[in-house]
């Protein structure tokens, strides 16, 4: 493998029901930073059908080039026919660096595509730089949480191009769009010739979800199992309330059944970057700290003061949950009310 024939930054452009998804621009806007260092520019894959139209979205967000992959075959996500067109792009374009969102169809589609390329995958990353790796420099340092959570693995793939990650949504900032925008469109179709590998879809049924997501929230009210109960989250919901909040929770407590994994921050749940964390009855265990550590301001609440939660908190309360949240509700109610 020669590889000094591969230039650039890719990034994987999901889109479901032909809108992007968040995890799109934040790879762009990482891609940016990555591309920045190595004096090259970023180029979005943007795969399905009917989907040309959505590639002034992502140069408003910072892509130079986009490669537009769009068949009929591509409609609705399945493993075969997108493996094979974003292989197929890898395959002619040669991007020195690829990055695909560490969500449900990423996990699925990117070690398909690294291992049709013949390169190495990093998954589920929290940081990206370009730095030197035994002696040789502008090498992608990826890094990510090994061995359940408790440390942290910096990964590098010098031998063999391109160097893949998936990347765990909400890590990495967008950039703040400039309208207008204008990239490079480059139309692109390898061809799709469906077989027996190729998943049929009968019937697509969608989960009614909440239209609030934890990720969106400027203020996260988060419990952990020394709230001590599901009933006990009242607490926390009545001081989410007071601030315009959302309560959220860690693994502890859906895996006791009181809260959805929907809200649940981590390592296996959500990333946040909320401009307020409250952290009431958290521990501190790192494979939730990597999920909120990012937030502007972390306020701990807990009865043990060698919680690890305390070190990562810019202010901390040592004691009873059971009567310090109640008491700053009312205290907030009554400054508010003035």
């Amino acid at each position: 493998m020669n590889l000094e024939e591969y230039k650039g930054v890719f990034v994987f452009a999901q889109q479901v029901d032909n809108e992007l998804t968040p995890i799109a621009f934040e790879l762009i806007g990482k891609g940016k930073d990555l591309a920045k260092d190595l004096n090259t520019d970023v180029t979005a894959v943007l795969i399905g059908s009917d989907v040309k139209s959505l590639a002034d979205e992502l140069a408003e967000y910072g892509a130079d080039k986009v490669i537009v992959v769009d068949d009929p075959e591509l409609k609705d996500y399945r493993t075969e026919p997108y493996a094979h067109a974003l292989a197929s792009v890898i395959k002619e374009y040669k991007p020195e660096i690829m990055l695909v969102g560490a969500t449900a169809i990423g996990r699925d589609l990117g070690p398909r595509v690294s291992a049709r390329v013949k390169t190495g995958l990093t998954a589920d990353c929290t940081v990206l730089e370009i730095g030197e790796f035994k002696g040789v420099a502008n090498q992608l340092l990826m890094t990510r949480p090994a061995f359940g959570g408790n440390t942290i693995a910096t990964i590098a793939c010098p031998n063999t191009r391109p160097q893949m990650a998936t990347v765990r949504p909400g890590v990495m900032q967008k950039l703040e769009p400039v309208k207008g925008a204008k990239a490079e469109v480059i139309e692109y179709n390898p061809g799709f010739t469906p077989d027996n590998k190729y998943v049929e879809i009968l019937k697509v049924v969608k989960e009614a979800k909440s239209a609030e997501n934890i990720m969106d929230a400027k203020i996260l009210v988060s419990g952990g199992r020394g709230v001590g109960s599901a009933e006990n989250f009242k607490m926390l919901q009545d001081l989410a309330d007071v601030l315009g909040g959302m309560v959220s929770c860690s693994r502890a407590v859906v895996e006791n059944g009181w809260k959805p994994v929907d809200v649940q921050v981590g390592q296996t749940g959500k990333t946040v970057r909320p401009n307020l964390y409250f952290a009431i009855g958290i521990s501190g265990a790192i494979q939730h700290v990597a999920g909120m550590e990012e937030s502007d301001i972390i306020i701990a609440i807990n009865k043990d003061e060698d919680a690890p939660i305390f070190d990562v908190a810019d202010y901390g309360i040592v004691g009873d949950l059971n009567k310090i949240v109640p008491a700053l509700t009312e205290a907030l109610k009554a400054e508010l009310n003035k």
